[in-house]
């Protein structure tokens, strides 16, 4: 939990603001932390990934993945990834998934350009490829998705 609450409470570092906050949730740790990963630089989390495997279906979910600001573009968003493929794989997982707003564009270029994954849905009026209402009404969403 320690490096959980030193993620949350540096959360500007790794987001630029604490728009997701909210979706950093203790259970991340509790019941999944299997598939919690940080990365560390004398003794400060500077990268993690949270994610979890389907219970609908043979996939493992991206969740969270940061990086502090000052850190990135290093590879270890890539290495983070990299590591939670080869744990998924090796519990017979085929297929990766993650989700994000349609406005985060630094989100989109990293799991399109550095993870390979494909973008679901149709393009939205900016040409984004969305999956309309994924996240309920009017909550369009990019859903990236890669087999492994």
């Amino acid at each position: 939990m320690e490096d959980f609450n030193e993620i949350t409470r540096d959360i500007c570092d790794f987001w630029g603001s604490d728009r997701t906050l909210h979706l950093h949730q203790p259970y991340l740790i509790h019941e999944f932390g299997n598939t919690a990963y940080v990365i560390r630089e004398n003794g400060k989390v500077i990268a993690y990934l949270f994610g979890f495997f389907s219970q609908t279906e043979n996939l493992a979910y991206i969740h969270l993945i940061g990086v502090r600001e000052q850190y990135q573009k290093q590879g270890l968003g890539k290495m983070l990834y990299d590591n939670y493929i080869e744990y998924a794989k090796s519990h017979d997982i085929n297929k990766i998934k993650a989700i994000t707003k349609p406005f985060n564009t630094k989100s989109i270029n990293f799991h399109k350009n550095k993870i390979g994954m494909t973008l679901l849905g149709s393009p939205n009026a900016d040409g984004i490829n969305v999956v309309k209402d994924y996240s309920g009404t009017n909550e369009d969403r990019v859903v990236f998705e890669k087999y492994i």
